[in-house]
């Protein structure tokens, strides 16, 4: 057998490849192509970060906080009309120029009998009521469907002069005034709501859903918490004047 060999002073060729010159197009996208979850992370946390400033600095906050707790919600009509009725009654609180009133609502019903009350929503409006009925909480000034049932799961309501009832107490009445026989917010001109919920096309005047209301005020217990509650003290000072409690009423 013959074999062939290469002559031993053959001589090869072994100049690498010049490298690759690369669009800057090309460029770009191998750039990105590496780089892109970081970009996305940094973008990210900048977003968090603009809300979280956004949130803490910019946001208009309220100087006072009214609590309505029923049932249903008010017309959304009815929140902004009443908003915009009790404003005069408060003052710039939180120095940002501005004097905003704030009515949270807190869908709770405090009939535990009552087998078509939602279970989802009743726990969110309990969960809600509860922490704003806290030591640090909101709510000072409440508007109430059911004042019994409230101060009975609750115990968070005063007497009108601001005196603590006992734990036992379950005069009511004497804790709470009702809209109507308070002339400050009967005599308000709240104007009209067009639907109820967003779902119908009922109308009527604002008072009429608020007459039904009762109006209390939270117990406070100590120094520290009437510090806390001034705020709301105020508008409580402005809007009671003339009311009558409930049990005189009657």
């Amino acid at each position: 057998m013959a074999w062939v060999t290469k002559d031993s002073v053959e001589q090869y060729d072994q100049t690498p490849e010049p490298p690759k010159e690369y669009t800057k197009k090309e460029k770009a996208q191998n750039w990105w192509h590496y780089h892109k979850f970081i970009v996305l992370g940094v973008v990210l946390g900048i977003a968090a970060v603009a809300w979280i400033v956004k949130d803490t600095v910019f946001q208009t906050r309220p100087d006072v906080q009214v609590g309505y707790i029923g049932r249903y919600n008010l017309p959304i009509d009815t929140v902004n009309a009443l908003q915009d009725a009790l404003t005069p009654y408060c003052t710039d609180l939180n120095g940002d120029g501005k004097v905003v009133v704030q009515v949270n609502s807190y869908t709770v019903d405090f009939d535990s009998e009552n087998a078509s009350t939602d279970a989802y929503t009743q726990m969110a409006g309990v969960t809600r009521l509860s922490a704003d009925l806290g030591e640090s909480g909101t709510l000072y000034v409440m508007l109430i469907e059911d004042p019994a049932g409230f101060q009975g799961s609750t115990g968070a309501l005063a007497y009108l002069d601001g005196t603590l009832p006992a734990d036992d107490a379950d005069d009511w009445q004497n804790m709470v005034y009702r809209w109507t026989d308070c002339p400050v917010l009967a005599g308000m001109d709240l104007g009209n709501y067009d639907g109820y919920t967003l779902a119908d096309d009922a109308t009527g005047t604002n008072q009429s859903v608020l007459s039904t209301l009762y109006v209390g005020r939270r117990a406070v217990l100590d120094d520290e918490q009437a510090a806390h509650y001034a705020d709301g003290e105020e508008l409580w000072q402005a809007l009671t004047a003339g009311a009558v409690s409930t049990a005189a009423a009657e």
